[in-house]
């Protein structure tokens, strides 16, 4: 080779590592809705999830990262960096209650003045409205490109409701074989595939809201057979079994007790209809094993397009697992005289041990004892600011990146945290004004300093939902709920005792005085209270 080749073959070389080396990165955040904090396999769970583990055996897990312990809250947390009240969702969404703040910008308004694509997939829930009459807070209007999901937070797996592709409403045909969560995971490939030979000069920003698994309790026989026998030993059991391997992997202490049973639940060698309630959590398992599959298709995608050492992935739940019972879905049933079908089939709501979960015609929950188990070992549930509400999972997947993989960070962390990582991970400008409107300023930390190995500079966390409220401050931490077994504040030292078994209230007045003043100033600060 003759000396001037060489030099430029040499040249195009190291032009070519320089542009990779400048290339933005793209970002995938996948959330999953109404899972507790130790489903997950690499959480401890019996639920069978290989692609969330392997992206945690090449990632960092997260044990104490905090998000707003309801579904609309925590999207519009996750959307804007900001609390929930000052995006304009602070209540739920709907009849005029919450509805996205214009003085708050989204990850993906952002995004596009840096020259990213934008998609999402999935459950939306932060507009007000449902309906194509006002269109103004969906997600076409809000920054994403291109969108294909619900606008609701809740509905049939078979035929969701709201079920829009952009602003244009979807009718599924009888004959149609739709499943929603794989609806979810086809789409998000779908849409990676044209963007890839469309686009593939642009970075992207993709937000996949999954709404498995959320009630009701629909999903394939085929994943739901795959449970038959896990769940055999009862709650209580499997409870002890999963803070021992939680333990094991390191995501609690070692010195970690479990909560006691809820007031709602019972000993499971006291409960009825046990063929039932085994469908039920079989059911639930089905829904995240769907959803696991869906994320192995989107990997393998980014995999075959030779993106995925680019790409930052997160992984996260909404809230905790959810306690509710739909008692009030078959009252309404009642009350109103309303048949629902579904593709001409009459369904039966509510909790009937004669129907079984799983098929179209049905519609449940799984109830406060495997919500129970599902939250292992903390307290309480979704909505709830105990840590058995706001606490989950959180996975994020950077290998080239990370400094450690398969590592497990303690740090406090917070679904406000979100925005300010991707806006630093892109090196994009957050706005101070978009479409003429004064932006409110982000209220998260950027995560970047994990990646180099390094702790976060976080000292505080605070939540507010629905009149259950909480605040943490370093080891210590405050929490009210709503519910019959609280209704005042409590009192907890997370470091000597992570599943808030012992309320500390009456020994340390003077500590628990001071912080319950602290989350009234920020209360007041961020509008959650006007006094």
């Amino acid at each position: 080779m003759s000396g001037k080749y060489y030099f430029l073959s040499v040249f195009f070389v190291l032009l070519s590592v320089q542009i990779n080396a400048q290339k933005q990165p793209n970002i995938v955040l996948i959330m999953a809705d109404d899972m507790g904090f130790s489903d997950i396999g690499c959480y401890g769970g019996e639920i069978k999830t290989p692609n969330l583990d392997k992206l945690a055996e090449n990632g960092v897990r997260f044990s104490q990262f905090y998000n707003n312990a309801r579904c609309c809250p925590t999207r519009a947390a996750l959307l804007t960096g900001l609390y929930p009240h000052q995006a304009g969702v602070g209540g739920m969404v709907g009849h005029g209650h919450g509805d996205l703040s214009n003085k708050a910008v989204t990850i993906a308004e952002a995004l596009k003045t840096n020259g990213y694509q934008t998609y999402m997939t999935g459950k939306w829930h932060v507009a007000d409205s449902n309906t194509n009459d006002d269109i103004h807070n969906w997600p076409n209007q809000r920054g994403f490109d291109e969108f294909f999901g619900t606008i609701k937070g809740v509905g049939s797996y078979f035929d969701p409701y709201t079920l829009t592709h952009n602003n244009k409403e979807v009718k599924l045909k009888p004959e149609d074989e739709f499943y929603y969560t794989d609806a979810i995971s086809d789409s998000t490939v779908t849409f990676l595939d044209r963007h890839f030979k469309e686009k593939a000069e642009k970075p992207f920003f993709f937000y996949v809201a999954y709404t498995a698994p959320h009630w009701p309790l629909h999903a394939l026989d085929k994943d739901i057979e795959k449970y038959e026998g896990v769940f055999d030993k009862g709650w209580d059991v499997l409870r002890d079994e999963r803070l021992a391997r939680m333990k094991k992997l390191g995501i609690v202490p070692r010195k970690t007790k479990l909560s006691e049973r809820d007031f709602r639940g019972k000993e499971w060698k006291s409960a009825e209809n046990k063929k039932w309630e085994l469908e039920r959590m079989k059911t639930y398992a089905a829904q995240i094993d769907n959803m696991d599959q869906g994320i192995g298709r989107i990997v393998d995608k980014l995999k075959k397009e030779g993106e995925l050492d680019n790409t930052l992935i997160v992984f996260l739940s909404d809230n905790g697992g959810c306690a509710e019972i739909l008692e009030g879905v078959e009252q309404w049933v009642s009350e109103k005289e309303v048949t629902i079908t579904l593709k001409g089939e009459k369904i039966t709501p509510g909790l009937k041990p004669s129907i079984m979960p799983g098929p179209a015609t049905s519609y449940m929950s799984y109830g406060p004892s495997w919500a129970n188990l599902s939250n292992t070992p903390y307290r309480k549930y979704k909505k709830s600011g105990h840590e058995g509400g706001s606490a989950t999972p959180f996975i994020m997947h950077w290998p080239n990146k990370l400094k450690k993989k398969n590592s497990i960070k303690k740090d406090v962390a917070s679904i406000i945290d979100l925005m300010p990582t991707i806006l630093d991970i892109s090196k994009t400008d957050y706005p101070t004004s978009y479409n003429g409107n004064k932006i409110q300023p982000m209220e998260g930390l950027s995560l970047m300093p994990v990646f180099e190995g390094e702790n976060l500079d976080r000292d505080e966390w605070y939540m507010e939902h629905g009149r259950n409220k909480a605040y943490r401050k370093g080891s210590w931490k405050i929490a009210w709920s709503r519910d019959k077994d609280g209704q005042k504040w409590e009192l907890f030292n997370l470091k000597k005792d992570p599943t808030e078994r012992k309320d500390l209230a009456v020994k340390y007045p003077d500590k628990l005085i001071f912080m319950i003043d602290r989350w009234y100033v920020w209360a007041k600060r961020v509008r959650v209270v006007r006094k």
